[in-house]
C-alpha cells in the first residue's frame, strides 16, 4: 500500500475517535490538515527540502497508534529526576504523545506549564499559526493526528528563573507511532529556559513526529536545548517554528547523541527590529545512523542578527545532511547573518551532504556562509601517538575538540559541563543508546491502586497490533519493572 494512503484511510476510519479524545482547538485544524496531506502526500527525494531523506519508505511500516487514549499507568515522577549536577529543573513528562499531569512546582503567577489539551483558552490564539499545513506534509500529518502535547506560557514581564525540563519517552511493546505537539508563548519582556530530552525504550520500531511552535514577544528571552538519545530503531521527524518580535533573543541548541533516523526542520522568522537568534547543533552518528538538519532563517525586517553553527561527526557508514538557508527580505537593511557548517568523517564509509545558501534582497547587509567536510588530521594523530597517546585516544580527543565550540554555546553552565562528559563518553563508546529505558520506572506502577489495576487489565484485554489501539502489554511491563533495577538515563536519570 502507498504510505500516504494508509494514513489517509486511518484518519477517515478513526476521525471520530481522534476528535473525541482531542481538544476543540486542535480539532478545528484537522480537516484542513487532512485535506492538505491528501493533496501533497509524502515528499519524495525529488522534493528539494527532503532530498536527503527517504520519507515515504520510513513511514511505510504499519505502526500502531494510541488513538483511543488508553490510560498509561506509569508515574515516572516517583523515580525520574535530572542528573545534571548543580541544576534543579521543573520536571514534566510526555509518555508517547500524552502529557502526564505535573507535580506542583512553584512557578511565578500566570505561568502555565502543562497539557495542550487542558489549556484551550491560552492555546486557541497561537496553535497552528506558524506551523502551516499547506506547505509541509509532515506538519499536516502531525496536525491531523496529534491529540495532546506540552504548553509553556509566560505572561508579560515574568521571568522564570528555574529551567523547565520536558522528557519525551517512547514506550511500547509493538512497532509504534506518536504525534506530539509543543507550544511555547513568551509575551513581552518574558524570560524562560526549556530543556527537552528524547528517550526511546523497548526494542521495537518507533516513529515520532513532533511539531513545536515558539512565539517570542518583544524584549523576551528564550533558551531552548534539545537532546536526542534514542536507539537505532527510532525514526524522528521534528519541525520547530519560531516567530521573533522586536529585540527578542532566542537561542536554540540541538544535540543528537544516538538515533536511528533523525530529520530536524527549523524555520525562524525575525519579524521585529533588533531580534537576535543563535542556533547551534551537534550531530554524532555511527553505524548506519542518519541525521538530516534543514534550517531556514528569514530576516523580514532591518537590524536583526542570526548566527548558526552546526558540526557533525560521522563514523562507520553513518550519513549526515545539512541544508541551511538564510533569506534577507527586501528592506531588511543592516542585517547580520552568519552560517557555518563543519563536518568530520572519521571513516571512508561515512557520507556528508551539505548545502549552505544565502538569498539576499537588500544591499546594506553583512552576511556569510560556509561549509567544510574533512577527515581526521593524520599528522595530528601521528604527533599525539609519538607522545604516548594511543591512536584510539587520539581520535577521541580530536573529535571532542572538534565539537567543543558548539557545546560552549549552551548558556546553562551545569548543563554544558554535563554535556562535555556525555560527549566524551559517546566518543569512547561508553555511552549506550537509551534502549530499554522503561526499566527505569521500577516502582512507578503502584500495585495498591485499584484504578491502575483496572487500567492494566483493560489494556491487557484490548492489546492489539492494529492501528487505533495502544498495543502495550503492561503486565509484561510490570514484571520487567519488578525484576530489573533502575539504571537511569544519561541526561536525566535517577
Amino acid at each position: 500500500m502507498n504510505a500516504a494512503r494508509q494514513y489517509i484511510e486511518l484518519y477517515e476510519s478513526h476521525v471520530e475517535a481522534i476528535c473525541r479524545h482531542g481538544s476543540p482547538v486542535m480539532n478545528a485544524l484537522r480537516e484542513q490538515a487532512f485535506s492538505d496531506f491528501k493533496r501533497m502526500g509524502f515528499p519524495t527525494p525529488k522534493h528539494e527540502k527532503y532530498k536527503y531523506t527517504d520519507v515515504e519508505t520510513l513511514f511505510s511500516p504499519d505502526y500502531g497508534l494510541n488513538i483511543n487514549r488508553l490510560s498509561i499507568p506509569v508515574n515516572p515522577y516517583e523515580v525520574f529526576k535530572c542528573d545534571v549536577p548543580n541544576m534543579s529543573t521543573a520536571l514534566h513528562f510526555v509518555i508517547n504523545d500524552t502529557y502526564l499531569p505535573a507535580r506542583p512546582v512553584p512557578l511565578p503567577d500566570g505561568v502555565i506549564a502543562g497539557s495542550l489539551r487542558d489549556n484551550a483558552e491560552k492555546v486557541r490564539e497561537y496553535y497552528g499559526c506558524i506551523a502551516h499545513t499547506s506547505s509541509d506534509a509532515i506538519v499536516a500529518l502531525n496536525t491531523m493526528l496529534a491529540q495532546d502535547g506540552f504548553l509553556l506560557y509566560v505572561p508579560k514581564g515574568v521571568v522564570v528563573d528555574c529551567p523547565l525540563q520536558l522528557v519525551n519517552i517512547l514506550r511500547a511493546d509493538v512497532d509504534f507511532m506518536v504525534n506530539r505537539r509543543m507550544l511555547v508563548v513568551l509575551e513581552e519582556g518574558a524570560q524562560a529556559r526549556l530543556l527537552v530530552c528524547d528517550h526511546a525504550m523497548n526494542d521495537v520500531h518507533f516513529m515520532a513526529t513532533q511539531v513545536a511552535e515558539v512565539f517570542a514577544g518583544r524584549d523576551s528571552v528564550f533558551e531552548f536545548c534539545e537532546f536526542e538519545e534514542n536507539h537505532e530503531q527510532t525514526v524522528r521527524f521534528s519541525n520547530l517554528f519560531v516567530r521573533q518580535e522586536g529585540n527578542s533573543q532566542v537561542r536554540l541548541n540541538g544535540v543528537t547523541l544516538h538515533n536511528g533516523v533523525t530529520r530536524n526542520t527549523i524555520e525562524v522568522a525575525l519579524v521585529g527590529r533588533g531580534a537576535s537568534l543563535d542556533v547551534g547543533g551537534i550531530a554524532i552518528a555511527d553505524g548506519r545512523e542518519h541525521i538530516d538538519n534543514n534550517i531556514f532563517v528569514n530576516h523580514q525586517v532591518p537590524d536583526c542578527v542570526s548566527h548558526e553553527l552546526f558540526k557533525y561527526v560521522l563514523d562507520n557508514e553513518a550519513v549526515g545532511a545539512f541544508a541551511g538557508k538564510v533569506c534577507v527580505s527586501h528592506g531588511a537593511q543592516h542585517t547580520e547573518a552568519r552560517q557555518t557548517n563543519k563536518n568530520l568523517c572519521a571513516t571512508k564509509g561515512a557520507r556528508m551532504f551539505t548545502q549552505p545558501q544565502l538569498e539576499i534582497y537588500a544591499d546594506d547587509v553583512k552576511c556569510s556562509h560556509g561549509a567544510s567536510v574533512g577527515q581526521l588530521d593524520e599528522a595530528a594523530l601521528f604527533y599525539m601517538q609519538q607522545r604516548g597517546i594511543s591512536r584510539d585516544e587520539a581520535r577521541m580527543l580530536l573529535m571532542f575538540a572538534f565539537v567543543n565550540e558548539v557545546i560552549d554555546l549552551i548558556p546553562m553552565d551545569a548543563l554544558r559541563d554535563r554535556l562535555h562528559l556525555l560527549i566524551e563518553k559517546r566518543f569512547r563508546g561508553e555511552l549506550n543508546a537509551c534502549t530499554d529505558s522503561a526499566r527505569h520506572y521500577q516502582g512507578a506502577l503502584s500495585p495498591d491502586n485499584g484504578e491502575t489495576e483496572r487500567g492494566l487489565q483493560e489494556l491487557k484485554s484490548r492489546q492489539a497490533k492494529r492501528k487505533g489501539q495502544a498495543g502495550l502489554d503492561y503486565a509484561k511491563a510490570r514484571k520487567e519493572l519488578q525484576e530489573l533495577k533502575c539504571q537511569g538515563c544519561n541526561i536525566c536519570r535517577q
